[in-house]
């Protein structure tokens, strides 16, 4: 039996172990990597796909960690099989990442029914896992009917996530006002739903007035389904208020996308927008990889930043190099 034959099948078994090494297996950046991790996916493919699929991003300290956590427990005593994947923010300086969900989950982590896999967002646009994709694959295979991508919540992560799952909230907190006049209008039409977290207390009041103030906004958008009306709702992780309700959403939303059709053709959408990534993320580890490129490189970076010659002029002489090594 093969390698990855033994490992496909302990990925279909549902043992954690194999799931782990498979994910390791297609993170791998190094090219002896590449034919096993292609052959493993092409073999698991068959297997994916039953999954509903949610992306959840907010702004650091909404509570991102402790609502998952009470939504995992929620789901796993419904019966579901829940993956987290947490997209930790790389350091641009060390190339080091926190990779701390685990201890920010303690209860969940250590359920039999689910699995968190926190990896570190790299180089890649918008800080979001280079194989964020095939590892939902992946989790998929293993039987988990439900899988979770937190990101970082900066930058273009979030338009990033939207576009590779079903279901993306927009997870804020209770004090809108100034935040709400600085929200991004990208994220806002992007999100299936808004959830104004930490309402409990006397912030109670000021979620309340947060809540209605982004379904006023929300008005203000073009719908992104005529098959769906985002809603903006309320919830208190830490009493785990508003959590089943919550879940309730996404399922109504999941029947509404299915009814209608809109759910395979976003999905069919991804698939192609996952091969067109996979496409300029391999363009980009060759033409890193040209010992021609790695040669002129150093001489054209410091042309630019001494203001001898413009980038535009410096990017055409790297890819005529590149092209004259194929």
């Amino acid at each position: 039996m093969s390698t990855v034959t033994k490992l496909a099948d302990g990925v279909r078994s549902g043992k954690l172990r194999p799931l782990a090494k498979a994910i390791t297996l297609i993170e791998s950046r190094n090219p002896d990597h590449s034919a096993d991790a292609a052959a493993l996916l092409d073999t698991l493919l068959p297997d994916s796909g039953r999954s509903i699929r949610v992306g959840i991003s907010g702004v650091p300290g909404a509570g991102k960690s402790t609502f998952i956590e009470a939504l995992g427990m929620h789901l796993i005593a419904t019966g579901h099989k829940v993956a987290i994947l947490a997209v930790d923010p790389t350091s641009q300086l060390s190339g080091g990442s926190i990779l701390g969900d685990k201890t920010r989950m303690e209860e969940l982590s250590r359920e039999q029914n689910a699995f968190i896999r926190p990896s570190p967002s790299g180089d890649t646009l918008g800080g979001v896992a280079r194989k964020t994709r095939e590892t939902m694959l992946l989790c998929e295979a293993a039987g988990f009917d439900v899988i979770i991508v937190e990101t970082v919540g900066v930058g273009q992560s979030e338009v990033t996530v939207a576009s590779m799952v079903d279901f993306f909230l927009l997870l804020q907190l209770p004090n809108a006002g100034d935040e709400l006049q600085g929200i991004k209008k990208g994220v806002m039409e992007v999100a299936d739903a808004i959830l104004v977290n930490k309402a409990e207390g006397d912030n109670r009041p000021k979620a309340e007035l947060a809540r209605q103030q982004y379904e006023n906004a929300l008005h203000l958008f073009k719908p992104k389904s005529q098959n769906w009306r985002v809603p903006a709702l309320l919830c208190s992780a830490l009493r785990n208020e508003g959590v089943a309700e919550f879940w309730q959403t996404v399922e109504r939303f999941r029947e509404a996308m299915r009814q209608s059709g809109e759910f395979a053709a976003r999905r069919q959408l991804q698939a192609n927008d996952w091969m067109w990534a996979l496409v300029m993320d391999e363009l980009k580890e060759l033409f890193m990889r040209d010992k021609n490129v790695a040669a002129l490189l150093p001489q054209v970076q410091a042309g630019v930043s001494q203001g001898g010659t413009t980038p535009g002029v410096a990017a055409r002489r790297l890819l005529e190099t590149f092209r004259r090594s194929y």
